[in-house]
C-alpha cells in the first residue's frame, strides 16, 4: 500500500502544484456542501456571530472546494458558506482543487476539521475512527498528520465504546467529556445506562460519578464473592434427587457442608422414599 506523505496541514496531503492555485469568486448557487463531512451539527447563534463578522469585514479566509459535475463541492469551510448564505452573499472566494476520488475529499475534510479543531467530541472520534478504518491511517500515521499524541487519538477513539444515548448526551453537552471517561470504568452497557441516567437526574460532578461507580463496582465485587459457585451442581443434583423420589428436594449449603431436605405430603409418600432408599442400599 502506498504510504501517505505525512506533515501538518492540508498542505500534507495536497500536492504543492495544487496549493498555489489563485482565489476565484464563485457564485454561491454553484456550491454544494459535502454531505459526508464530519461536522454534523451547527450552533445557529456562532453561525449569526459569523455571518455578522462577514458582513463587516468580508470573508478572509477562502473556502476550499473541488469541482463534481458541473457544482463545487466543499472540502474546507462549510461553515463560512453557512454564514455567507445567511446574509445572501451573490458570491463567496474559493480555491478549487484537482481531487478526482470522493474518498480523498473526504479524507481532507475530515483532516481540516481536525486540525481546526471545530468537531465535538464525538465527531472528532468518529472522524479518527473514519480515517483509520476507510483511509487505512495507522493510529501513528494519524498523530503526525494532525498533530495529536497517539494516545490522545486512543483515549478519544475509546469513547465510541459507550452507549448510543450516552453518546448523544456528550455530543449535546448533557455531560462532559470527563463524565463520559469516567463511564468507561464500567464494562456492562446496562451499568453504564444507569449511572448515564443518575449523573442527568442527579447533576453528579465528575467527581460524584466517579464516587458511585468505585461504590458499584465495590458491591459487584462482594456480590460475586457471596455467590456460591457450588450452586449450579447443587441445582442439578436437586433435579435429579426429585426425579428420582418423585417430590420435592432442597439442598443447602456449599461443597463442604449443607443439608438434604426430602419432602412428603402422605404417608404413603413417605414409605415409598423410604423403599427408595432402602432400595439403594441393596
Amino acid at each position: 500500500m502506498k504510504k501517505k506523505p505525512l506533515g501538518r496541514g492540508l498542505e500534507a496531503l495536497i500536492p504543492r502544484s495544487e496549493s498555489k492555485k489563485e482565489i476565484f469568486q464563485l457564485n454561491i448557487d454553484e456550491i454544494v456542501p459535502n454531505c459526508e463531512q464530519p461536522r454534523k451539527s451547527y450552533d445557529e447563534e456562532s453561525l449569526t456571530e459569523l455571518a455578522e463578522s462577514i458582513k463587516e469585514h468580508g470573508i478572509i479566509q477562502p473556502i476550499i472546494v473541488t469541482k463534481v459535475d458541473n457544482k463545487y463541492k466543499i472540502i474546507a469551510g462549510e461553515r463560512r458558506f453557512r454564514a455567507a448564505k445567511k446574509i445572501n452573499l451573490k458570491q463567496i472566494p474559493a480555491i478549487i482543487k484537482n481531487i478526482d476520488r470522493d474518498g480523498k475529499i473526504l479524507e481532507l475534510s475530515l483532516i481540516e476539521n481536525i486540525q481546526r479543531e471545530d468537531l465535538n467530541t464525538v465527531d472528532l472520534a468518529r472522524a479518527y475512527k473514519f480515517l483509520i478504518n476507510r483511509c487505512s491511517y495507522t493510529q501513528e500515521e494519524l498523530s503526525k498528520v494532525i498533530g495529536k499524541s497517539r494516545s490522545s487519538i486512543a483515549n478519544t477513539l475509546r469513547l465510541l465504546k459507550l452507549p448510543q444515548e450516552v453518546l448523544e448526551g456528550l455530543k449535546n453537552n448533557k455531560i462532559t467529556e470527563g463524565h463520559a471517561r469516567t463511564l468507561l470504568a464500567l464494562e456492562e452497557q446496562n451499568y453504564i445506562r444507569d449511572v448515564y441516567k443518575k449523573i442527568l437526574d442527579n447533576n453528579l460532578s465528575v467527581r460524584e460519578t466517579e464516587q458511585l461507580i468505585k461504590k458499584l463496582k465495590n458491591k459487584n465485587s462482594k456480590k460475586i464473592k457471596s455467590e456460591n459457585p457450588f450452586k449450579p451442581f447443587i441445582n442439578d443434583l436437586e433435579k435429579q434427587l426429585e426425579n428420582f423420589f418423585n417430590t420435592k428436594v432442597v439442598i443447602s449449603g456449599r461443597e463442604t457442608k449443607g443439608s438434604i431436605k426430602i419432602t412428603y405430603n402422605s404417608k404413603k409418600e413417605l414409605e415409598q422414599i423410604i423403599s427408595k432408599l432402602r432400595g439403594e442400599r441393596c
